[in-house]
């Protein structure tokens, strides 16, 4: 797993780059980035990788956190290993992904 931060000098933006390898995806047909920044209700679908990892990429606003986790198959929750801090999702026991920008 890892999150590539693209910080532009001549955009307000910034280009965040996700990726869950294989052995985090198994022999998944379809993962999906689920979080604040879709209001949780419509994953942005990743692209499966040669390798068979799943990739993805989206501009955020700078100086914020955004809270998110991956859906494999409509059916397992992932968090992203290499996020920059866990919150509690308020909803179960589980914690949410959290990018800070």
């Amino acid at each position: 797993m890892a999150i590539k931060k693209q910080y532009f000098k001549t955009k307000p933006n910034v280009k965040v780059t996700l990726s869950l390898p294989k052995s985090a995806v198994k022999d998944a047909k379809k993962v999906e980035l689920v979080g604040d920044f879709t209001d949780w209700t419509q994953g942005i679908t990743m692209t499966k990788q040669k390798d068979g990892s799943f990739k993805t990429s989206l501009e955020l606003a700078p100086e914020q956190e955004y809270q998110f986790r991956y859906l494999i198959d409509d059916k397992l929750w992932e968090n992203d290993w290499k996020a920059d801090k866990y919150v509690s999702n308020g909803i179960s026991q589980e914690e949410n992904s959290v990018m800070v920008l």
